[in-house]
């Protein structure tokens, strides 16, 4: 038994190393690079804030970091809220926009931007940038109310009912975002779809200390639910015979996943894909224990976003792409990928 404890410890600091130096590396390459190069030679100069490097000490202070911080963290929730829907479905191939919360952000977003005129009655600009993303949060939430009261009242203990929820609130808002849609002018149109299509643009300091403190205090209390989580996996019958509440415990995940992917939405838009590769590349590599899946899910959703985002903003220099495009272009074959394996398996 001390063997096996030994030979645990050891290969879960390894995989917590690996993950971290290719994470630092990963944010090496993603700071240095991008419209305005900064050299490995300057970073002396950066620190010290010497004469003549005002204008990149700006680009590295002021945009460059804050938006690698916030793929960082926007990726860390999307990665554990991914894990988190998955082991509420019990399903590897689901994702949060299941429960319809990215639906629930757009739709409140479409209508925030055409039928309030882009958010023009707030008076300065610097007010305006933050309109849509709590436009989005709270979309985000008023889904959430809608299936904690499905899960407690309408059809308790029941996932099929979660589940057709979830696809009759994104059928809702897509026929919102569809009206919308044909009564925008051209410019809320533009300034719509490029939401949509997700961007880390205006990333600032006040965006990443929100992340964070979400995430410490999700991880706070999600560390009081793996065992329960554990054991839902088992399926709800052996939870409940183990002594979980099966109830409450869904009603908890699903506050959890409809808070973290509504953070995420409201502050870049939709990006899709990164809640369903992280927990499934983490559970080919470490298997299904949940103690491991949820935590290195954060860090794996971190790093594909920071790579998707880099490649987003350095292809087409000095223009830049929507990242979700390139989360869709990694994500929809890996999904295939996932579905093959998964179909395989079960034969």
């Amino acid at each position: 038994m001390r063997q096996t404890a030994s030979h645990f410890d050891y290969s879960t600091w390894i995989t917590r190393l690996g993950i971290f130096f290719i994470g630092l590396f990963v944010f090496l390459i993603a700071v240095n690079f991008g419209a305005v190069d900064i050299q490995s030679a300057d970073w002396l100069h950066l620190f010290s804030q010497q004469n003549g490097y005002e204008g990149a000490s700006y680009v590295l202070w002021t945009i460059r970091i804050p938006r690698v911080l916030l793929a960082i963290t926007v990726g860390a929730a999307l990665g554990i809220a991914g894990a988190l829907a998955q082991s509420l479905f019990r399903n590897p191939l689901a994702d949060p926009g299941l429960l319809g919360v990215s639906a629930g952000a757009s739709c409140s977003v479409a209508i925030g931007i055409v039928m309030l005129d882009g958010f023009r009655f707030i008076p300065t600009e610097e007010l305006r940038v933050w309109a849509i993303p709590f436009f989005a949060f709270l979309g985000a939430i008023a889904v959430c109310f809608c299936l904690d009261y499905v899960a407690r009242v309408v059809s308790p203990g029941s996932i099929a009912g979660l589940l057709l929820t979830g696809i009759a609130l994104n059928a809702f808002a897509g026929a919102v975002i569809g009206l919308c849609t044909y009564l925008a002018n051209d410019e809320q149109l533009r300034s719509f779809t490029f939401w949509t299509l997700g961007s880390l643009a205006s990333a600032r300091w006040l965006m990443v200390g929100v992340l964070i403190g979400a995430l410490v205090i999700g991880w706070a209390w999600i560390r009081t639910l793996l065992q329960d989580l554990n054991a839902l996996t088992l399926g709800e019958n052996i939870a409940n015979h183990l002594g979980v509440d099966v109830l409450r415990l869904r009603t908890k995940v699903i506050v959890l996943v409809a808070t973290l992917s509504g953070l995420a939405v409201a502050w870049c838009g939709m990006i899709g894909f990164i809640g369903l590769m992280a927990p499934n590349l983490v559970r080919i590599c470490l298997g299904s224990d949940q103690k491991r899946v949820i935590p290195y899910s954060a860090g794996v959703g971190a790093i594909l976003l920071v790579i998707a985002d880099t490649i987003a903003r350095t292809i087409a220099i000095p223009a830049e792409l929507p990242v979700g495009i390139f989360t869709a272009l990694l994500g929809g074959p890996l999904f295939l990928i996932l579905l093959r394996q998964y179909r395989s398996r079960l034969n």
